[in-house]
């Protein structure tokens, strides 16, 4: 029983999904580390280090510390917020070379996904084919597809997460929440960029999930100010900027809109699309198509939609999604996500997933409205978990902390301003473009993903005024995880170091 408890918490934390029984159960690990003493020193590991990376030499600082947060009116200690620097110190070192902050999201996951999988000079290495990742010992290897070679990263544990934590009075409602995190972390990048001497730095952002909403809201926070921290670029790892287009209650259609054609795409994956077509590109496109130009439409007429148009829209849905015919017509048309992934495949008893629909489960019980829990998260814990604690100690010397690390959860209530389904930061990175010549975008999608559907990241680009002559959208046969792929992991770092290095032509 317990891993079903521990998958349930993934499910619910790291798909941006936190109901109010998952909150009560984190406020008390929350209040128990509230009151945590004030860190006389504060722990610093400092080594050093040299790797092939991307075909050449690279020596290296490591520096893993923690970093106390104060209250701007008060100077009271409020927090440790836990970080991991990478400083190139050979060739192109100094205070001109340009500097990544990393992060990952949830609200509630610290980044170990991102340091673990993608930029760090180690990583966890999975099945390519989306198979569960079992149990120790586990794939972690030198990593040569670091953007160490280009860039000095920062990887940062917001409050709450990793070894970070609430100090002396908080009690964190000064940082859990869309607008005090993005100022909570953002008082972060201004003192590390002030206290490494490291402004004229061309400056980046690099976030997935949830933290794509908090590289937005930093944007708004750092370059909306006279104080203005300019940067040179975002990096948006299957974003999410606005949740209006996850909604499917009511009479909302965009959460539809949304996530068909991560459906389509996942059916087609599965082999579950009738004639299906062999390129995954021109299918979608074909379903795009359909969604704007002929699903819209019906979801707007509802009731009104006549007998035969409404047929027609069901023997599509069919053909892009291999869900019955008596199914979409009884759900008049409209499937979200979750029963999605628990009907598409409900006749031989398994179930897809939600972060990665490649990974399948096999339902105990067939009567399952939606599915029991999530394999492509339940699929790679164990083994990020692991890698990132045996890296720690073996490669960077974090020793004498004995407060748990974190992965997932440490955090309290989330403060939705608009509620979690008005919240839209698209306008602030909109409105940070056009402030700012430099900023470019670079987005991932990955097709399989059912947390942050590429559709819907489409819709949000499409809207708002962004200058997409400085947004580059890329996609990947993989799902919410680009990393766990090595041949999609090889794109997006390749895709990435050009990111970076065009920017200093």
């Amino acid at each position: 029983m317990g891993s079903i408890f521990k998958n349930i918490v993934i499910i619910f934390t790291v798909l941006l999904s936190a109901t109010i029984a998952v909150a009560q159960e984190r406020e008390g690990s929350v209040r128990e580390v509230q009151n945590m003493p004030v860190p006389e020193n504060p722990a610093k590991f400092v080594t050093e280090h040299q790797m092939r990376i991307n075909g050449e030499n690279v020596s290296y600082t490591a520096t893993a510390q923690e970093t106390l947060m104060y209250d701007e009116t008060s100077d009271e200690v409020t927090g440790v917020m836990w970080n991991v620097s990478y400083i190139r110190n050979d060739s192109g070192a100094g205070e001109n070379r340009p500097v990544m902050f990393i992060f990952n999201g949830g609200p509630g996951s610290s980044s170990v996904w991102l340091h673990m999988g993608v930029f760090g000079p180690k990583r966890v290495v999975l099945d390519d084919n989306a198979t569960d990742d079992g149990a120790a010992p586990f794939d972690l290897r030198d990593n040569p597809l670091s953007l160490l070679d280009v860039t000095d990263m920062v990887v940062i544990d917001p409050i709450g997460v990793g070894y970070s934590r609430t100090l002396g009075k908080s009690d964190g409602k000064d940082v859990w929440g869309v607008e005090e995190d993005a100022k909570s972390v953002g008082n972060f990048i201004y003192r590390w960029l002030t206290e490494n001497n490291r402004w004229q730095s061309p400056k980046y952002l690099a976030g997935e999930s949830y933290g794509t909403t908090r590289a937005a809201a930093l944007i708004g926070e750092l370059e909306g100010g006279w104080t203005d921290v300019a940067f040179n670029g975002v990096i948006l790892i299957s974003s999410i900027l606005d949740f209006n287009l996850e909604d499917t209650r009511h009479s909302h259609i965009f959460g539809y809109l949304s996530y068909l054609p991560t459906m389509a795409a996942t059916s087609w994956y599965h082999n579950l699309v009738p004639n299906r077509p062999d390129n995954i590109e021109d299918f979608l496109s074909q379903v795009r198509s359909f969604t704007i130009d002929e699903y819209a439409p019906a979801l707007l007429k509802g009731a009104s939609l006549p007998a035969a148009e409404r047929q027609g829209i069901i023997d599509k849905l069919h053909e892009f999604t291999g869900l019955s015919k008596e199914y979409l017509d009884i759900n008049d048309l409209k499937v979200t996500a979750a029963l999605y992934r628990s009907e598409v495949m409900r006749r031989e008893r398994k179930a897809v997933g939600r972060l990665d629909g490649r990974f399948i489960i096999n339902e105990r019980e067939g009567n399952n409205r939606t599915y029991s829990y999530d394999p492509s998260s339940a699929g790679i814990d164990a083994a990020y978990t692991a890698g990132l604690m045996h890296y720690m100690r073996n490669d960077l010397g974090v020793t004498g902390i004995h407060r748990e690390y974190n992965i997932l959860g440490g955090i309290g209530r989330w403060n939705w301003p608009e509620g979690r389904n008005g919240t839209n930061v698209a306008p602030l990175l909109a409105q940070g473009q056009a402030e700012n010549k430099d900023l470019r975008i670079y987005v991932t999608n990955g097709y399989y993903d059912m947390a942050t559907p590429f559709h819907g990241t489409e819709m949000t680009f499409n809207q708002y005024g962004f200058d997409m002559s400085r947004v580059q959208m890329s996609y990947f046969e993989v799902g919410h995880m680009i990393y766990i792929h090595g041949p999609s992991l090889e794109k997006m770092t390749r895709e990435m170091r050009q990111f970076v290095t065009k920017g200093q032509n």
